[in-house]
């Protein structure tokens, strides 16, 4: 009898964890959602979110309110997620730049792999974009032209730490050369002052696309080891560059602590928005792949990722001035 009852003690604190997660979940989500894009608006990541965000208001029962609240590569926005209450009600759509990138070179106001990561959405290459007058046709002629103009080419950058800046290191390194980084607050700003002749190139996300559409901008590579179906005609830096092969993804993460019946309940429902009949087309048309994934599969993703531009910050030596 004395054992039974030892046993039945042993399992009540269980039997309360678990009424209480349940109730977590009944109650949310009891207001409106907030999801803050940490870039500005016009971007790839700004052009994502609004259209996954479109059927999440009708799939939680509450209004969704993408906000844009853009600043240190992304770092501003994510501080805000990620000092709000833990309650599922404000999110963040996240990149590599400030979650996998940024971290290691410089301190950041979060930890990373502290935050609750619900789901990685999309995917896409990077597309290796240049002003229309560069005297480069090709990879070849732009790796012989980095080489020969030791800082002369200039390459923009979402900012500092970001992705894109990381990317720009990274061909510099491989072509044998150095360009001169001139960081933005985002892919808008970058774009404006390439199509403008102000800065040589840059790593885009999609929002690129556009410009090269319309004659604007030339399009000399994807970072993707093969091509990609977006732009078929334009080949992938693997084909000069061996072995390069870079990603760019955006995601959700909620803030630290937040439960796990939450996070599991938001990674279902955006698993819905992006098989939502109007919305996978639309990302499409945008340059963005659906790339879902979620629970231990999206933390590890995140930890391989990190090792992989801590490796690379190291081998180049890259500093933040």
């Amino acid at each position: 009898m004395h054992r039974r009852t030892l046993a039945g003690l042993a399992v009540l604190p269980l039997v309360a964890t678990a009424r209480h997660a349940a109730a977590q979940l009944a109650a949310f989500p009891s207001r409106s959602v907030r999801l803050i894009v940490p870039y500005p608006p016009g971007g790839g990541v700004d052009v994502a979110t609004r259209i996954i965000a479109e059927p999440l208001t009708q799939l939680l029962g509450q209004q969704v309110v993408v906000e844009n609240r853009s600043g240190a590569a992304g770092a501003i926005g994510i501080e805000a997620m990620a000092n709000a209450p833990p309650d599922g009600h404000t999110l963040c759509m996240v990149a590599p730049g400030p979650i996998t990138v940024g971290p290691h070179l410089r301190p950041h106001p979060y930890d990373p792999f502290a935050l609750a990561h619900v789901a990685r959405l999309v995917g896409a290459p990077l597309i290796l974009v240049v002003r229309r007058d560069l005297p480069a046709a090709d990879i070849p002629a732009l790796v012989q032209l980095v080489r020969a103009q030791a800082e002369g080419v200039r390459f923009a950058s979402g900012g500092p730490g970001t992705g894109t800046h990381m990317t720009g290191e990274l061909f510099a390194l491989r072509a044998g050369g150095k360009m001169l980084h001139v960081p933005y607050r985002g892919a808008a700003p970058a774009l404006t002052d390439l199509v403008a002749g102000q800065v040589d190139l840059y790593f885009s996300d999609s929002s690129a696309l556009p410009f090269v559409r319309q004659g604007q901008l030339r399009a000399l590579a994807v970072t993707t080891r093969e091509r990609w179906a977006g732009l078929p005609e334009v080949p992938a830096l693997a084909e000069t560059l061996d072995g390069f092969d870079i990603a760019n993804w955006n995601g959700v993460s909620a803030p630290p602590g937040t439960p796990a019946s939450v996070v599991a309940r938001l990674a279902e429902v955006f698993r819905a928005g992006l098989a939502d009949p109007t919305v996978a087309p639309r990302l499409e048309a945008a340059g963005f792949e659906n790339s879902f994934l979620a629970g231990a599969s999206l933390a590890e993703f995140i930890r391989a990722e990190s090792g992989v531009w801590a490796e690379v910050i190291r081998t180049a030596g890259i500093r933040l001035g």
